[in-house]
C-alpha cells in the first residue's frame, strides 16, 4: 500500500466530511473519480448508515460503474470520532475506502478485510497508531 493512501488522526466536523477525506484519497491517485464520493454520500441518504459495519469502523464504497477507474483501497484514522446515524456501532474512528472494478476484485478485498477485522490487536493498533509506517505493515500482513 502506498504510504498516500494512509492519512492518521485526521480532524472532521461531520460524516460528509470524512467520506470527502478518506474516498479523497483514492481520488488523488486516480483510482476513483469525483463521482464516487458522491454516489457514497447519495447511498447513505437513501439506505443510512449500513457501511458502518463494526463498532468504530466505516467501510465507504459504491458500484463499479459509479467512478471507480481501478481497484483501490485506503485507509483514514480520525482524531475525534464521528457519527453516521448507526445505533450499534458510531461513533467511527477507523474509515476504510474502496473500490473495485469487477466482483473478483471486490471479494478478494473484502475477504482479506474481514480477515483483518477478525485480528482484534491489529485492529486495535491500526486505529490508535501514529506513525503510517506501522500502519502500512499491518495492512500488508492482509494483502490489503
Amino acid at each position: 500500500m502506498k504510504i498516500n493512501l494512509i492519512k492518521l488522526k485526521e480532524e472532521c466536523k461531520d460524516w460528509k466530511e470524512v467520506v470527502f477525506k478518506g474516498v479523497g484519497l483514492l481520488e488523488k491517485e486516480g483510482f476513483v473519480n469525483e463521482v464516487y464520493k458522491e454516489r457514497i454520500i447519495e447511498n447513505f441518504y437513501k439506505f443510512g448508515p449500513y457501511m458502518v459495519i463494526a463498532p468504530q469502523i466505516v467501510l465507504l464504497h459504491a458500484r463499479p460503474e459509479d467512478g471507480v477507474v481501478k481497484t483501490g483501497f485506503s485507509i483514514l484514522t480520525l482524531e475525534n470520532p464521528i457519527n453516521f446515524g448507526s445505533d450499534l456501532n458510531d461513533p467511527v474512528k477507523l474509515v476504510f475506502s474502496f473500490c473495485s472494478v469487477d466482483n473478483k476484485d471486490h471479494m478478494v478485498l473484502l475477504s482479506n478485510l474481514m480477515k483483518l477485522l477478525m485480528s482484534k490487536d491489529d485492529l486495535e493498533n491500526l486505529m490508535n497508531e501514529n506513525n503510517i509506517e506501522n500502519v502500512k505493515k499491518i495492512i500488508e500482513k492482509f494483502n490489503l
